[in-house]
């Protein structure tokens, strides 16, 4: 007989322990399913905001009515973009799918938000230059892989040392956007301050281990099957914290990776006190990767798979932001009278 108080498989679907509260229920099967906390603590938020909407009535007793009142009071009173409705969305659909086993019928009369297409914002090679000379250390390494890769900011973050390959000169992205794995290329110019940090992150591994600690988090299914693979050195994150902390989920004390907002407002400085007046971020130095790229004669497909992205028509928005524009095309009018 399978026991009250935890969470049992029956065929794919996984059902939570029934004696829990609803969002711990959530909770248990976002993370059974490998999900990262964040996206564990947006789903969480997103289900408690639904259920006080309609005054704390339980979702089983909801439907496709409920659902569309929600989500088209986010896009008619509350104005959020496409992409937030979306992700309300997607909350409310792990929540009925995933957890209560319910499947949703018509959903086609929420009005959507209205998705807004802005251009990305995308710094030249020389105002690229001029941020990166104002960078200096980790996040000077941080900010050169970025351009150099065209990783997303979490992706550089959460990388492991494993997956720098300095024979073969790329990069491995674990669990990129929509959970797929990719291959990037490894800069040059960036091996030597990558090799040197990497020999300072081991020293600090090598303390924590002779202190008692030196494991670092790894999904749930690898640490079952490989576990002793949490404190071996090519699990460790590329660009650990300074500090130890806390797991808010299993309690152990860890080292984890760099907080995102340092680097954040390292960028932001830099690209201040370089003078430029775009909003550049982080994502504008992966922005200005595949537009670099695209100005020099790559084609499209293969600056998509270096992005990871899923669609093709996601990649030609970079087209539209080109100082050559047309992939680089030459007018024969320029052929002929020039």
């Amino acid at each position: 007989m399978e026991p009250a108080n935890t969470s049992v498989y029956r065929g794919e679907h996984i059902v939570p322990n029934p004696k829990a509260k609803l969002l711990d229920q959530v909770r248990e099967v976002l993370r059974l399913k490998h999900y990262s906390l964040r996206t564990e603590e947006t789903y969480v938020g997103w289900i408690k905001r639904f259920i006080f909407f309609h005054q704390k009535r339980h979702p089983r007793e909801m439907r496709e009515p409920e659902i569309v009142a929600f989500l088209t009071d986010l896009a008619v009173r509350q104005h959020v973009s496409a992409s937030t409705q979306n992700q309300a969305f997607n909350a409310l659909l792990f929540l009925y799918r995933e957890v209560l086993h319910l499947e949703l019928g018509d959903l086609s009369g929420t009005v959507r938000a209205k998705p807004n297409r802005k251009l990305p914002v995308v710094l030249s090679g020389e105002e690229v230059g001029r941020v990166l000379a104002r960078l200096e250390g980790t996040y000077g390494l941080m900010a050169r892989l970025l351009y150099g890769t065209g990783m997303r900011l979490m992706e550089c973050l959460r990388l492991r040392v494993k997956d720098v390959d300095f024979e073969l000169n790329h990069i491995v992205v674990r669990d990129g956007k929509g959970f797929k794995d990719r291959v990037t290329v490894l800069p040059e110019r960036v091996k030597p301050l990558l090799l040197e940090h990497l020999k300072r992150v081991r020293v600090l591994h090598e303390q924590d281990l002779a202190e008692g600690y030196g494991r670092v988090w790894l999904p749930l299914a690898l640490e079952r099957k490989y576990p002793n693979a949490a404190v071996e050195w090519g699990w460790q994150y590329v660009f650990p914290s300074a500090f130890r902390s806390r797991d808010p989920r299993s309690g152990q004390v860890r080292r984890h990776h760099v907080h995102e907002l340092g680097l954040q407002r390292a960028v932001k400085e830099a690209v201040r006190a370089a003078g430029i007046a775009k909003p550049a971020s982080c994502h504008s130095l992966r922005h200005s990767f595949a537009t670099a790229l695209l100005e020099g004669g790559y084609d499209i497909r293969t600056v998509q798979e270096l992005l990871g992205h899923k669609d093709v028509s996601t990649t030609q928005i970079y087209t539209h932001v080109m100082r050559k524009p047309g992939l680089g095309v030459r007018s024969p009018l320029d052929r002929v009278e020039g």
